[in-house]
């Protein structure tokens, strides 16, 4: 079952339709073990390695630096669409993590249109799609930025994120079916299988909506809590206009805010973990629970 239960790859299809705005006939659709899964192994699956260039965010999930490492590639990092002059691999992420800023699709198409004339590989992190707030998602499969040409393209989706499954690591890529055919013919070989009783699951997690809104509004309470407590105590938040965090900082530098909240007992990311555009921010999650973010809240308005 290395490409995935046909309900499986039918229940990603659907969602697509439904949820994203992107048409699956003709996209190549196979499940992964958890997206961090494909994130890391990526570059490797793709036969990339030394002599080859991995293009990543200024401010990244830190595992497409380490997936690109792994492989051998040299790291190019870079929000610039012309950066995918030389490279194979561009890493978009939208909504990001961890700024929480959302590319719109004039960004993501000059994007993509970069790296189709320069002959590399769009790989998009898309796995915070459904948690807009000031700003609406879009995929880079969506026909605003691609048509209906997907070629070069792939995007990875999760439900740790949408469906709190975490830790039944289930994630999906979709795109160019060629290439997704090529990831495929490797993986099967590597024992990277998603185990049958996941797959099911994850059927019934990518057909049901109802759950995903529900916690769509517990996070923007929870969102609203948090923003106007940080924001009294003097806290600009910049981006966070989609995902689960709030992107923070005091104008100081990031591992000094860590160690005023830690003394309050808020435990926050350093900015400069993601990269050293960071290092004046904080990411704070909208992750804890309501009483623990309320809390929190309570101690840094006052």
């Amino acid at each position: 079952m290395a490409g995935g239960l046909p309900s499986v790859r039918e229940a990603v299809a659907d969602w697509l339709r439904r949820r994203v705005g992107v048409d699956p006939a003709g996209l190549g659709i196979i499940p992964s073990i958890g997206s961090k899964e494909m994130v890391a192994l990526l570059p490797t699956l793709l036969g990339l390695g030394e002599g080859d260039t991995v293009v990543i965010p200024a401010l990244a999930y830190p595992t497409y630096a380490v997936g690109a490492a792994f492989a051998g590639c040299d790291i190019r990092v870079s929000d610039d669409p012309d950066a995918a002059e030389g490279a194979a691999l561009v890493w978009l992420n939208s909504p990001s993590n961890p700024t929480g800023a959302v590319a719109d699709a004039q960004r993501l198409s000059a994007s993509v249109d970069a790296a189709r004339r320069h002959g590399a590989l769009v790989a998009s992190d898309e796995c915070y799609i459904e948690f807009g707030w000031e700003a609406e998602p879009m995929s880079c499969l969506h026909p605003a930025v691609v048509g209906d040409d997907p070629s070069g393209v792939l995007v990875l989706h999760a439900l740790s994120k949408r469906s709190n499954m975490a830790g039944y690591r289930f994630g999906t890529l979709v795109g160019d079916p060629s290439a997704v055919d090529r990831i495929l013919q490797v993986r099967r070989h590597l024992g990277l299988m998603v185990p049958d009783p996941v797959q099911h699951a994850a059927v019934a997690a990518w057909g049901d909506d109802a759950h995903v809104d529900e916690q769509r509004a517990r996070y923007a309470r929870r969102r609203g809590i948090l923003r106007g407590a940080l924001e009294s105590a003097g806290f600009a938040i910049h981006h966070s206009e989609a995902g689960l965090y709030l992107w923070a900082t005091r104008g100081e530098p990031c591992w000094d805010t860590v160690a005023d909240l830690a003394a309050l007992g808020i435990l926050v990311a350093p900015g400069d973990f993601y990269g050293e555009a960071g290092a004046r921010h904080v990411r704070i999650a909208l992750t804890a629970s309501d009483d623990d973010i309320a809390f929190a809240a309570e101690r840094i308005a006052g």
